[in-house]
């Protein structure tokens, strides 16, 4: 498993994912306020496994 998450890819996944489920578990959204985990465990792990089926990688290498 490479990176193929950047810093700033990274931290938007990171806070749109807990965002997701915060607002979720106040009740303003349903269960699919859920699916936020998946963007914050792409961002805690800094790898998107869609990212190689479409040639991405928002990081940079040095």
């Amino acid at each position: 498993m490479k990176a193929n998450v950047g810093t700033l890819d990274r931290s938007l996944r990171i806070a749109v994912g807990l965002m997701l489920i915060a607002l979720s578990l106040t009740g303003i959204v349903g269960l699919w306020g859920w699916i936020g985990v998946v963007p914050l465990a792409t961002g805690v792990l800094r790898f998107c496994p869609v990212y190689p089926l479409l040639g991405i990688n928002t990081r940079k290498i040095k």
